[in-house]
Formats: C-alpha cells, sequence, structure tokens
C-alpha cells in the first residue's frame, strides 16, 4: 500500500474536480457528487492540509485508491 500524499485543500479540489461534480459549498464546506451517485464533503480553509484520515475517508467514500490518488495528483 502506497503512502498518502498530502495536500491542502484546493489541490483536492482539483482533483475531485477532474472526477466528480461539485456540487454546492455551504460556508468552508464543499459537497461534491459524481454521476454515478458516490459524494463526499470536503473543508476548505485557507493554508491548511488535509489531514490523512479525512482523506482516506473521502478517498473510501469515492472509491477511489491511494495508488489511483497518487497517480492523479501527479497528473495535475
Amino acid at each position: 500500500m502506497s503512502k498518502l500524499r498530502l495536500v491542502d485543500a484546493k489541490t483536492a479540489e482539483k482533483l475531485l474536480l477532474s472526477l466528480n461534480i461539485k456540487v454546492r459549498q455551504k460556508g468552508s464546506h464543499a459537497f461534491y457528487r459524481h454521476i454515478d451517485g458516490r459524494t463526499t464533503t470536503l473543508p476548505h480553509h485557507k493554508g491548511r492540509q488535509l489531514s490523512r484520515p479525512l482523506m482516506r475517508e473521502s478517498l473510501r467514500e469515492i472509491e477511489l485508491s491511494v495508488d489511483d490518488y497518487n497517480r492523479h495528483l501527479g497528473n495535475i
């Protein structure tokens, strides 16, 4: 299993927009929904990286492996 790379909310949003459709944002939380129904929510706090447990949960919700996540980050 590969190590999960930490990213900030802006980078995570670029990744999710390439995979999902942004549905809405309420305050500092953005809600994403894929065409096939998978959803996840991420906080947007400027200057802070998203924690590993939060990213693992989001990846699990959108059914994306850590290896695929790292591969997609390399393309951004």
